[in-house]
């Protein structure tokens, strides 16, 4: 195995172990890194980011499910407006700029650390 596949393997393991850690965040961990190793334009770096997280989350999905750690009833709504927020995201694709959107991205990391801490 090339020596940047074995670094897209790594990655792809720590976004996986955030993943199932935390019960979500692998994006968190994959994006910065596949950032700096994919040597992919700004638009391609989030959808390939969203193509790989996406199966990784329904690997975890199921870990807990079979662990009867989801309570599908209270999961249902967040579902309902996960699915929809993904839509309209997908659906602006393109036409926000890489700049807003890594800023918002920073912004996004900062909050969720300042929160996780208190």
């Amino acid at each position: 195995m090339k020596k940047n596949n074995w670094a897209a393997v790594i990655a792809g393991g720590a976004a996986g172990a955030a993943n199932g850690l935390f019960g979500g965040g692998g994006g968190m961990v994959f994006l910065p890194i596949l950032s700096r190793w994919g040597a992919l334009e700004q638009r391609r770096l989030y959808a390939t980011c969203v193509g790989v997280i996406f199966p990784v989350c329904l690997v975890s999905a199921a870990v807990y499910l079979l662990r009867g750690g989801v309570s599908a009833v209270t999961a249902l709504p967040y579902l309902a407006g996960g699915l929809i927020g993904g839509f309209l995201g997908g659906k602006l694709y393109g036409k926000i700029s890489t700049k807003f959107l890594k800023w918002l991205f920073a912004a996004f990391l900062f909050y969720a650390g300042v929160k996780y801490l208190l």
